[in-house]
């Protein structure tokens, strides 16, 4: 393994008993990072989907990573998890958002959701690396409030008709299945999720966005949807319950991108310290001047206020699976939250730093801190903005009187 990553997990196992197949599972991860670097690197400086990206990691086995062996995942555990997702972070974003997207949310919804015959005919195809998922939930006046999306369902026969459109949708143009989510036409109040094909009548993509601040090599797609016919089998979950698949996973959705914006902090510690070791200015190493150091510093608390708060939430995580108690839940969603909140900031933050140390050549996308700067910005918006982030954690402190959206 890369030698901070190594370090990393040899740190956590005098609070974890790491088994075997879990160190084998993360040897495997640290190998598809490592392959993972050119080909991330070279899309980016040309501002396009890597396609080489699924292939590599098809090719290591991890596109299942935590589901269960019998759909033919990894069956790694919440801390193997997001210690692959940090790993992956310190490669960049564009890649963790394809497989937050394809794993955390869209295979992750359905192997806590699905029917036995869903699972088989979706879950284990992607775990195996045969099919790209998307979650199609945010719309053009619905990010923050999925309550107020508009596309909709209706049923006709044996099959829901669907009609609308989604906005930002990670996957969205490369994907052949997705979990989407609609409102019933008759009752504004009920959302419901459906496992849609993408190759069928009525699923179109509108448009593939390419002018992004960053995330280059990873796919955004806008959607639309005319008449799209679902067949009943394929709502997952309870009809009307699609706010409660929703909410389980994008608290995996946010730990996801939590452990993947500590990985960008750690890469950016590692660039800036040897940055800081090589370059020579006024005679001597940058390193040297204080005020690079102070940088530095700033660097290394944001990695220690980030990296604590998500294993912390893994290993509550780790609890659940054992024992899964509403009450387990609720920590879980505040947890998540502080995670992510803490987490996606200080990546931004450390990425900003960097560049600074970096100097002018910090501000190219020829350097690994220069991408991770246009990246970051994004993390503090997908998943749950900053602001609903910080409503989410006071609000379980004050109690449910004190709900502010």
């Amino acid at each position: 393994m890369e030698k901070s990553f190594s370090e990393t997990v040899d740190s956590l196992k005098t609070i974890y008993n790491f088994s075997a197949e879990d160190l084998q599972i993360l040897e495997r991860v640290d190998a598809a990072a490592e392959e993972l670097v050119t080909s991330e690197f070279d899309h980016y400086l040309k501002r396009e989907l890597n396609t080489d990206a699924p292939k590599i990691a098809k090719k290591h086995g991890i596109l299942g990573l935590p589901i269960d062996k019998k759909y033919g995942g990894l069956g790694a555990n919440p801390l193997v998890s997001v210690l692959a997702g940090e790993r992956f972070g310190q490669v960049g974003l564009g890649f963790s958002t394809f497989f937050g997207a394809n794993v955390m949310l869209g295979q992750m919804s359905i192997q806590m959701w699905g029917s036995d015959e869903q699972k088989e005919r979706y879950l284990r195809p992607a775990a195996a690396g045969d099919v790209i998922m998307a979650f199609g939930l945010t719309e053009p006046e619905a990010g923050s409030d999925p309550l107020s999306m508009k596309t909709s369902y209706e049923k006709k026969g044996k099959n829901f008709v669907i009609n609308g459109s989604k906005y930002f949708i990670s996957n969205g143009s490369i994907a052949k299945a997705m979990v989407l989510f609609a409102k019933s036409k008759e009752n504004s109040n009920e959302i419901s999720a459906f496992l849609i094909d993408t190759d069928k009548n009525g699923f179109n993509v509108d448009m593939e966005l390419k002018e992004k601040i960053g995330l280059f090599t990873s796919d955004t797609a806008m959607l639309s949807f005319h008449d799209l016919e679902v067949p009943e089998e394929n709502l997952l979950g309870t009809l009307g319950g699609g706010m409660y698949v929703a909410y389980s996973s994008i608290l995996n959705g946010r730990m996801g991108v939590a452990s993947a914006c500590t990985g960008v902090i750690q890469d950016c510690l590692n660039s800036t310290v040897n940055r800081a070791r090589e370059r020579i200015q006024f005679g001597k190493e940058i390193g040297k001047h204080q005020l690079v150091q102070e940088h530095i510093s700033e660097i290394v608390q944001n990695l220690e206020k980030a990296r604590w708060p998500v294993y912390i939430t893994a290993l509550k995580a780790l609890e659940y699976n054992k024992n899964p108690t509403n009450e387990l839940v609720r920590e879980l969603d505040q947890r998540s939250a502080i995670a992510k909140k803490i987490a996606s900031r200080a990546a931004w933050e450390s990425a900003d730093h960097a560049v600074q140390v970096f100097g002018g050549f910090g501000y190219s996308l020829l350097s690994p801190v220069g991408r991770h700067y246009c990246d970051t910005r994004v993390t503090r918006i997908y998943e749950g903005t900053d602001e609903i982030m910080e409503l989410k954690i006071a609000g379980h402190v004050l109690g449910k009187g004190f709900r502010a959206f």
